[in-house]
């Protein structure tokens, strides 16, 4: 019988209010905490839940700017609609389920109807400020992890009305965090996107859209379209669709303005109707995979009263375009039906060059069959007896609650494998070891893949054969040796990935990990120094007579040492594209012959090495 442990009584018993829930619990209200080096991370979260609320002023009809400030790990949002009620500020920013988005009335298609979003910001910062500026007045409340520190009385103001909020996350919820420039442009330029006419301003950056997805499409896009952007609008939807020559598909989801990456009904039932149309218009079956492959595209919809699958907001659930309206997948399906197929009845030229893109990639489905086949049955053997893979518990693709931090790391060699198996979390970290350095893909067709036992196995491991959107880790994280050939390794792993399966990269799924370069310590204190500028600090710190140790490779780092290297205080950077790079260019320039243009660069540049400055062109 098992014995018992404590006293279980009324005093066992205790009850949280709100901010010491979210503080406890930040997971449920924000997903992953991180340190900014994903886009998923919590602080992004605590940004868009304040921006939120400017657009959802905007769409009704109320201010046609807002302005954010991001500094120093601090954030300023100012917007120009009606100011929140003078007499309801603090209770809309401190009291749950307090807000006027449970008036359908008032805020028809809002992005957030729970109620929680700005209390969740204010509970997870140390410092909250918020002003409403109505009818001439202005009130002002700060608060501190939650806490009212000061109110202001109502006074008079010539300011616009309107609503400011400042925030900083709490330091000691968000480790070291920072906001990275690169994903809060890209969360604004989303929101552009879907709000043609408003105007964003970011540290003195104007963030516009004239026309919508087509932007969108435009912007993303880095290689060759095979013809001009279908732009398709109607009450509650909006569609913009092409194809380029890239591998694999590429979808942009909104719903009431928010950018829902995962997905949901609503991307499903675009797939599925994009292939239905196209197949009624040509009056041929095609493979559904055949009509997709390389399609570029973008939809938003808008839904009374969206039901999503977590917090964040990034997976829709709904079924329903209203409650006890019609289904979103018949929404989109009739509305495809229609516009699309007009659209290739008006436009011959576009009807045949996606048709010959179909063609192609029904040619190219049927020449890899039997590669494909033999493949499948090579992973699943391996499978069986696999030591390259250990895996986790925890999958992206799972419901569980810490999906968003499920990790794969790639390895070089079995040291280094074993040391990050040894000490990972066995829930949410997975093990993948590389025989080897990979094969320079570039240039190659997906043939290799198969061929390629390293490329096969990753592939499997990943899950993303047949759909990006079946990945299994969140988080992809390449950790390879502080050396040239950790360095080559990582070039030729991102050069996979960009050219087989680039919106792996897009999605923001890829990651470098940062590992010491020097352990400094004493008999007292031991530093862990990631670069020459940390090492001369800690020698500093710690006095002369103090034991210095280089790491040559991640083997050389023994696991109760790496623990503390991939726990909650990991260090990783992000592979990011900029808008303006090309992935064919960015390729052919450094992974293809060698050029007389890339010949000068290496000389101009014999200091730097080479992964450094692609990590600048992808930063």
């Amino acid at each position: 019988m098992a014995q018992q442990s404590g006293n279980y009584s009324e005093d066992s018993i205790r009850s949280l209010d709100w901010k010491e829930h979210i503080r406890l619990r930040p997971g449920m209200y924000i997903g992953k905490l991180g340190d900014g080096s994903s886009v998923d991370d919590g602080i992004y979260i605590l940004l868009k839940e304040v921006i939120d609320n400017s657009i959802d002023e905007y769409v009704m009809g109320n201010g046609r700017n807002i302005k954010i400030k991001v500094q120093d790990g601090a954030v300023t949002v100012r917007d120009y609609g009606r100011g929140i009620p003078l007499g309801k500020v603090i209770d809309c920013v401190s009291k749950p389920n307090t807000g006027a988005k449970y008036d359908s009335e008032v805020f028809k298609k809002s992005v957030g109807l729970n109620g929680i979003g700005t209390k969740a910001v204010n509970a997870l910062s140390s410092f909250f400020r918020v002003q409403s500026i109505r009818d001439g007045q202005s009130k002002i409340a700060e608060f501190e992890q939650g806490n009212l520190r000061r109110e202001e009385d109502l006074s008079d103001v010539k300011e616009r009305s309107g609503t400011v909020v400042h925030f900083v996350p709490d330091a000691s919820i968000f480790s070291n965090y920072q906001y990275r420039p690169q994903y809060v442009e890209k969360m604004l330029w989303n929101y552009a996107y879907l709000n043609t006419g408003l105007t964003l301003n970011l540290n003195g950056q104007d963030i516009r859209s004239e026309n919508g997805l087509v932007d969108l499409l435009n912007n993303e896009i880095s290689g060759e379209i095979l013809y001009p952007i279908i732009h398709l609008k109607g009450e509650d939807i909006e569609v913009a669709i092409t194809h380029g020559n890239a591998y694999g598909e590429e979808y942009y989801s909104f719903v009431n303005g928010q950018y829902t990456p995962q997905g949901g009904t609503h991307q499903a039932s675009f797939r599925e109707a994009v292939v239905k149309t196209i197949r009624e218009f040509f009056k041929k079956d095609f493979d559904a995979a055949d009509v997709r492959s390389s399609i570029i595209s973008a939809i938003s919809i808008k839904v009374m009263e969206p039901v999503f699958e977590s917090q964040t907001k990034t997976k829709l659930g709904s079924n329903t375009i209203a409650p006890e309206g019609i289904t979103v997948r018949t929404f989109i399906m009739d509305f495809l039906k229609r516009e699309l197929d007009n659209y290739l009845h008006r436009n011959p030229d576009t009807a045949q060059a996606i048709l010959e893109k179909i063609l192609t990639s029904e040619r190219e489905r049927k020449a890899l069959a039997g590669i494909k086949k033999i493949a499948r049955e090579r992973a699943k053997k391996a499978a069986l007896h696999n030591k390259k893979l250990r895996d986790c518990r925890v999958h992206y693709n799972s419901k569980h609650e810490d999906r968003l931090n499920s990790t794969l790391f790639i390895t070089e060699g079995d040291s280094a494998s074993g040391s990050i198996t040894k000490a990972r979390d066995v829930n949410t970290q997975g093990v993948f070891s590389l025989k080897g350095k990979p094969l320079n893909c570039y240039g190659l067709n997906k043939k290799i893949v198969y061929e390629n036992e390293e490329f096969n196995l990753l592939q499997a491991a990943l899950n993303i054969e047949e759909d990006v959107e079946d990945l299994r880790y969140n988080n992809i994280v390449i950790a390879t040796d502080a050396d040239v050939d950790g360095m080559h390794i990582r070039l030729l792993l991102i050069t996979f990935f960009l050219q087989f399966f680039p919106e792996v990269v897009k999605l923001g799924h890829l990651f470098i990990l940062q590992t010491p370069l020097f352990r400094v310590r004493n008999k007292k204190e031991t530093i862990y120094c990631y670069d020459d500028k940390e090492r001369s600090s800690a020698i500093e710190k710690l006095g002369k007579g103090c034991e210095i140790t280089r790491f040559k490779g991640l083997g050389e780092i023994s696991p109760d040492e790496f623990r503390q290297f991939i726990g909650k205080d990991i260090r990783l950077d992000p592979v990011i594209l900029k808008k303006e790079v090309s992935i064919e260019q960015l390729l052919q320039f450094y992974m293809g012959k060698n050029t007389p243009e890339r010949q000068d660069f290496i000389i101009r540049n014999l200091k730097v090495e080479l992964d450094t400055d692609l990590a600048k062109q992808l930063a």
